[in-house]
């Protein structure tokens, strides 16, 4: 096992589950993070934070030393980040990518799992986008991400496992929840407006439990290195197209809400393109991984969250959204 784990952007919204769940397991974990959403983690003896930014090689560079493996979350995060300064996404998703690999490996890392996302396929007619399929970014943040695969590939050797996973659009309950991501903006207004508003429909999405992401990444820790090493696998099971995913919302809070029944759901015009349907049996015949949880789950678990008062003013605080976060914190 890996005693120490760096996880760059731990107190994100994966990370709030992520790095409890390392703890659990025995890990000592670092979080190292802008903080730009502050932090809920646990106050735990084998847990420390680092407020900083990846672009600060110096400040990495101190703060991975003696950590045996690196997961690699850190970016700004999903298509829309990029209504943000331009140069702000570049420079945090790509430019420093190559110096601080490098500065892993130097510091005595034994492994490196990177965060591309399965977004780098852009649009595809496939009916299975395997790992080998052409990328077709149609966004900055797209581009980024699967421009940063080969650099990564640069400094693979025996002893510096490294590995690319591809996941899916990320659903469900964290104790730091975004409500920008497609399940869970959809079961936000099922909730709390009784109506679901769905911009296009057709579009093919792949989705993933924040919880399988999570056992996805703690797969890679474990994973022998023969069987991971330079490889890339896509992590997303339930191909939903947008209409779907939103009769799947529907559904579920008029159970946990019966009495907000019947939910409407209106469909207007989107601009927004990306449909493509991944194929994620590679990493089954590898590893034998499969997701425990459905999307069904997600809106569930997020219901139960806002039925128990967890995720107040889930319309009105900018906490839970990326772009208004960072717009008001003026970050650069």
């Amino acid at each position: 096992m890996f005693e120490k784990v760096f996880v760059t952007g731990g107190s994100g919204y994966v990370g709030h589950v992520l790095t409890p769940r390392l703890l659990a397991r025995g890990h000592k974990v670092t979080v190292y993070d802008t903080l730009f959403f502050g932090s809920r983690l646990p106050n735990h003896p084998n847990l420390k934070v680092v407020k900083g930014d990846i672009r600060d090689t110096e400040k990495l560079s101190e703060a991975v030393k003696g950590h045996d493996a690196v997961l690699h979350l850190a970016c700004i995060s999903n298509d829309a980040s990029f209504e943000l300064d331009e140069n702000l996404s570049k420079t945090i998703n790509y430019d420093c990518f190559e110096s601080l690999v490098l500065t892993c490996k130097n510091a005595g890392a034994k492994r490196f799992v990177y965060c591309s996302s399965s977004s780098v396929y852009g649009v595809s007619e496939s009916s299975d986008v395997t790992e080998d399929h052409p990328l077709v970014p149609l966004t900055l943040y797209n581009k980024y991400k699967g421009l940063c695969e080969p650099l990564l590939w640069k400094y693979n050797s025996d002893d510096f496992t490294s590995v690319v996973i591809r996941p899916a659009t990320v659903c469900g309950y964290s104790p730091r929840t975004r409500l920008d991501l497609s399940v869970n903006i959809l079961t936000n207004h099922a909730v709390n407006k009784g109506t679901i508003t769905v911009f296009g429909g057709a579009q093919m999405r792949p989705n993933l439990h924040i919880e399988d992401m999570v056992d996805a990444y703690e797969l890679m820790l474990a994973a022998p290195h023969e069987k991971i090493h330079r490889e890339t696998f896509n992590i997303g099971f339930q191909n939903h197209s947008i209409a779907n995913i939103a009769e799947i919302a529907k559904s579920v809070v008029e159970e946990e809400f019966a009495g907000r029944a019947p939910i409407k759901i209106v469909t207007t015009p989107s601009d927004d393109n990306r449909s493509y349907h991944v194929n994620s049996d590679k990493i089954y015949r590898a590893l034998g991984f499969r997701p425990k949880r459905t999307i069904e789950d997600a809106v569930r678990d997020l219901a139960r969250a806002f039925r128990n008062h967890l995720l107040p003013e889930s319309f009105d605080n900018d906490w839970y959204y990326n772009v208004r976060t960072m717009k008001k914190l003026e970050a650069q």
